[in-house]
């Protein structure tokens, strides 16, 4: 919206007032000089000199007229200029409101599509694409990259001992621990119940994946207090490494799930493929 509009037409407004005063200023002089001419004229000079000089002072007078008029005309088409101006300018405002109101409902939607409602982690389907990405991205290079697959054991007592608030609650709890333990770039995923995944690029071997596999295992397994209600879960992770495991996202999922289903079974807290 333009703020100058009241400004610019009191400016135009002022202009042509001045234009008006001015030329009704000239056209009476010019009239009083016309009247006046007889009077004025020395007694020798012809008469037809004097016609003459009214003539032209009254055509003078009539091209001043036509002046006034035009200057009129063109101060109306100015202001109404002026007006389609701002009018558009308040049209493209509520056009860009609107246009802003709509990408972010877009942003929105697409983050509710991404995102899990109860963690805010990515969704199995984020996490699937971001690892489809990476891989096209590494394309074989070194360092490469790795999966975690976690899942929480006994989770299912927690619901049906303390009911589905708290277990909730726990799973929010887990969710932001396990992302203040990563790297910031790395990418943490709640695949769905008690799942989760952990999306780590750029990893440099295996004896590092596993102090963090047991950094995991910690942080993951400390006391938390929900209410009334203590707990403790422990979780078991498996860990895939592309591209020894597996070059796509399907088979290094799969091979992390079934490594993370050895250390549940064994209860080692962690296990690579092929353990």
């Amino acid at each position: 919206m333009s703020t100058m509009a009241p400004e610019q037409d009191h400016r135009a407004g002022l202009v042509a007032e001045d234009w008006r005063d001015l030329l009704a200023t000239i056209k009476a002089r010019l009239k009083m000089t016309v009247d006046a001419l007889p009077l004025v004229a020395p007694p020798e000079a012809p008469v037809a000199l004097q016609a003459r000089l009214q003539r032209n002072v009254l055509t003078c007078i009539d091209a001043l007229e036509q002046v006034q008029t035009l200057l009129a005309s063109e101060l109306k088409h100015y202001r109404e200029l002026e007006e389609q101006a701002h009018q558009t300018e308040l049209t493209l405002a509520t056009m860009r409101e609107q246009l802003s109101g709509l990408q972010a409902g877009e942003r929105r939607a697409r983050h509710q599509a991404q995102h899990d409602g109860l963690t805010h982690l990515p969704n199995r389907s984020f996490f699937r694409e971001r690892l489809e990405g990476s891989l096209k991205t590494l394309a074989g290079q070194q360092p490469a990259l790795a999966v975690l697959f976690l899942d929480l054991d006994a989770f299912k007592q927690v619901n049906d001992t303390h009911g589905h608030a708290v277990g909730d609650e726990l799973l929010a709890i887990v969710a932001e621990r396990l992302t203040r333990a990563v790297r910031a770039h790395d990418m943490v995923s709640r695949l769905g119940g008690d799942e989760f995944a952990c999306l780590l690029v750029g990893v440099p071997g295996r004896e590092q994946l596993g102090r963090l596999a047991l950094k995991l295992e910690a942080v993951v397994s400390a006391p938390v207090k929900i209410g009334e209600v203590q707990l403790s879960v422990h979780p078991s992770i498996g860990i895939a490494m592309c591209p020894d495991d597996g070059a796509s996202a399907d088979e290094l999922l799969h091979q992390a799930d079934q490594a993370m289903y050895r250390a549940k079974r064994h209860q080692t807290g962690f296990a690579f493929v092929g353990d």
